[in-house]
This record gives structure tokens, sequence and C-alpha cells, in this order.
């Protein structure tokens, strides 16, 4: 009987001990933050992760931004109804003209972060875009009258002044230490609501080709980016700013979908320092259309199918690219002995150097690498190159040596009848057939095909050569001009 008293306080014992092991193991859980949260939010013993404290500091830091500008519009307008006599006899025979105001006034509302002390402050440029008058009111409702100190369209940046001492600023943080996964806050200070925060993850880095400014390097984020936080600030959970909130992906509604995008702080403060340094914000120009090196391209240029780089697919007249010697069908693998992977990323990489400055890159050109020094120029909004959707064609145009394509020299005709640049040489492709190679490799009607296996081609007999020489893999890859762009093809053998 005493065995088995024993047997059973034993078990009982046993079991005590998995109770207190287990509620020590909850204990200490909830008394330790996890550890991406543990150095930067406060968490006292045995409460929940709150970020109230990081909020507390960044609130006041964040401003609203009122912004006036005076449109001017037309000083008449005349009614369609009294172009007809029957009315036009009532005024003589005149017909009247319908004074509307000279101008009037429009009013723009976002968000925005103070960065100094001393009274400077960042938003979008498209918050203040000729703004007559710029007001910025602060979460402790002072409304103070704004300076634009001044502005850069090509990165939506905008830099303001307030003759204010000793105001709550943000620190800037480092966003090239962003990470896919991090916390973030979108912190704001729309007019009517005060101010809000919304809470997200970094969703992806260096987020570009959305076609919202000319250069592209944004951070995504989940956290809701509302009506009128243009311009206020993407925090970290150490308060620190990485980056100004731009711009949401809305669907048919216009709500927010969970993709919202920040300029990061880095490039924002690049552009900061030039404006007030020199009063406007200057960009690295080279003069170069670039096509990104897919496996399939790489192995037509000689490269292996891992390569990295972007090709050249067309270089502009007069460009510091052509004045430093770099051809179509250049490959680009480095850029100051940083490896180049990405299209965008070059580009912005590019964007980021002062004007005058020389990038020194690597270019692999038939078959080996050579290094090409260049100058760089400076970028403005109207070298964007325009484009013509109408390539209506004459019929006609002879089979080529390219399986399923017809095509015909591009004579000065056909040259002006598709707004092609003077100089541009080639075939044009006047035919494709639905189900051949060259259609499944995207060609299309319009199309002018300037080299073919990297040999320039301006008639249809050196077109179809040059097609028949091939390169013995079997491919052929195309440089081809399509409407304001220039991209390599490769179409597959048979």
């Amino acid at each position: 009987m005493k065995g088995h008293i024993r047997y059973q306080t034993a078990i009982l014992l046993a079991v005590i001990a998995v109770l207190v092991g287990a509620l020590a193991v909850t204990i200490g859980y909830t008394r330790h933050a996890p550890p991406a949260l543990a150095a930067s939010v406060e968490q006292p013993q045995g409460q929940l992760v709150t970020f109230a404290p990081v909020v507390k500091k960044v609130m006041p830091a964040v401003v609203n931004i009122s912004s006036t500008k005076v449109i001017k519009n037309r000083q008449s307008q005349t009614p369609g109804m009294f172009d007809d006599p029957f009315f036009r006899q009532f005024f003589g025979g005149r017909t009247p003209q319908f004074q509307q105001p000279r101008s009037q006034r429009a009013q723009s509302l976002g968000s925005g972060v103070v960065v100094s002390q001393d009274g400077y402050i960042l938003t979008n440029n498209h918050v203040v875009d000729g703004a007559n008058d710029v007001k910025v009111s602060f979460a402790d409702k002072r409304e103070l009258p704004a300076k634009v100190v001044g502005t850069d369209p090509l990165t939506d940046i905008a830099v303001l002044k307030i003759n204010e001492k000793n105001i709550p600023s943000l620190p800037l943080g480092d966003s090239s230490r962003a990470e896919v996964g991090d916390v973030v806050l979108a912190v704001g200070n729309p007019f009517g609501l005060h101010q809000t925060v919304t809470m997200g993850i970094v969703s992806a880095t260096g987020r570009s080709g959305l076609g919202i400014e000319r250069f592209e390097d944004f951070i995504q984020t989940d956290a809701p980016i509302n009506p009128g936080n243009s311009g206020g600030a993407l925090i970290n959970t150490r308060g620190e700013l990485v980056g100004i909130n731009t711009a949401i992906l809305a669907g048919d509604s216009g709500g927010n979908q969970g993709i919202g995008f920040a300029i990061p702080v880095n490039l924002a403060r690049n552009v900061m320092d030039q404006i007030l340094k020199t009063g406007k914000a200057s960009h690295g120009y080279i003069g170069i259309i670039l096509d990104e090196l897919t496996p399939d391209k790489a192995k037509a240029f000689g490269l292996g199918a891992n390569a990295h780089g972007v090709a050249i697919a067309e270089v502009a007249q007069d460009s510091p690219a052509s004045k430093a010697g770099l051809q179509a069908g250049d490959v680009i693998t480095a850029l100051n002995s940083h490896p180049v992977d990405d299209l965008q990323a070059f580009r912005v990489r590019i964007a980021g150097m002062a004007p005058g400055a020389v990038a020194n890159l690597a270019v692999f050109r038939n078959g080996k690498e050579v290094q090409v020094p260049v100058t760089l120029g400076t970028a403005n909004e109207s070298q964007t190159a325009g484009g013509n959707d109408d390539q209506s064609l004459p019929g006609g145009g002879e089979k080529g040596a390219l399986q399923g394509l017809s095509v015909e020299t591009l004579t000065p005709d056909i040259r002006r009848q598709l707004q092609v640049p003077e100089g541009t040489t080639g075939v044009v492709v006047t035919e494709v057939d639905s189900d051949s190679p060259s259609a499944q490799a995207g060609l299309q009607q319009g199309d002018i095909v300037m080299q073919v296996n990297r040999k320039k081609v301006s008639t249809v007999d050196q077109f179809n050569s040059a097609v028949r020489q091939g390169d013995g893999s079997g491919s052929t890859l195309l440089l081809v001009k399509r409407g304001a762009g220039s991209t390599f093809i490769v179409v597959p053998g048979k």
C-alpha cells in the first residue's frame, strides 16, 4: 500500500513540475520582446508591445502643408447655343461674350517632415508645385508661413523653410539598410484629420518602373498611406525617418490596396543637400537607352546565361555616351567597380552622381571587356523622347530570310510617316506571321530592325545576308527600334 502511495506521489510531483515549467516559460515569453523589436520599442515588464513612445516623439515633427496657387482662365467664353442666329438676334447680331473670372485659386493639401531644428521641412514637390502661398500647421495648432527653398520634379522632392527655432525634428535614418520585413510606421498630418499613424512592413526596396517619377527607387510598404499623407514620414521603430511617403497603388475604388511607395530618405537627403548648397538639384545624364539582359540575350551577346549587366540599345546623338564612344550592343557590367544587375538601379545610380562626374564603366564588347570613362551631363525633364502610336505602313514588303517576317528598306518617306528621327537606318517590319518564331519573340509590324547579330543593316539585302550568316546558335539577335525606345529581341531558330 505504501509503495502504491509513493508511486502516486511521484506521479503528482512530476505533473506539478511540468506545470511549473510551462508557467515559467510562459512568464518568460511575455516578459521579453521579440529580438527585432526589443532594441527599439519600450516594453514594460508583462505588457504588450507598443509603439506609443516612438509615435509621441515623432508626431510633433510631422506637419500639415496647405498651398495655394493662382490658375489663370480665359477672359471670355461663348456658350455654344449663342452661335445660333436665332439667339444672336437678341444681341444685335453679335455673339455675346460671357466673362469668366480671370483667375481662380486652387488649394493643395499634404504633409511634411521637419528635419532640422532651425525649420527646414521635406515634402513632395507635387504638394507645393506652382504654389504662391504655403502654410505649415503643427500638431499644437500653430500655423506658420513657409518659403519654398527649392524643388526637384524629377524625384518629387521639395524643401521648405519656416522662421522658427528649436522646433521638434526627426533624425534621418539610413534607407540603404531597410530590409523586406522591417516594421515601419507611416505618419501624416492630413488637413481635417489632424495626425494619423498606420503600421506595416517593408514589402520591397528599389521599386521602379512605375511611371510615377522620372527617377524611381521606392520603398514599398503595406502601411496604409491615406489621402493627404503625401510628403509625410515613413519611420522605423527607432523613430528615424527612412522615407517620404509619396503614392499608393489604388484600385478602381481609389482606396488603399496595401501597396504604398516612399522615396528613400538617402535620395531625399541628397536632393536637399544640393538645394541648400546651390538652390537646385542636378542629376547625372549619360544619354543611352538600356535593355534588360535576359539569359537568351546574354547568350546571344556571347556572355554566359548567368551573366549580369544591362545592354545599350541606343546611344543619343551628341550625348556624353556618344562622346565617350559607347555603342549600341555594348553590355555594361559594372559602374565604378560595382556590379550592374538591374536597369533601373543603374539609372538611379547615374542620376545620383553629379553632372561633370566621371562614370567609369566596365563594358563587354565583341567578346572582351573594355573600360569606358564617361563624363556625365545634366539631366532635365525634356530628355524623355516622344513617340508615335500611329504606325500604319504601306502594304507589301519582301519576305525576309527570317521565318515569318516581311521587311522593307526604311526610306525617307516611311521614316517621316513613322516619325522616326533622322539618321535612323534599318529595315521596317511590314508583316509578321502570327504562328512564326518572329511573332513569338515579340516582333510587330512597324518595328525597325537596325542590327542583326550585332551588324548594322540598311537594306533588305543586308538584312537577309546578316540573318543567313548567323552565329551558329540557331537564334538571331535583333536590335529593334519601336516608338521612342529601342530593345534587343532574340528570335529562336527552327
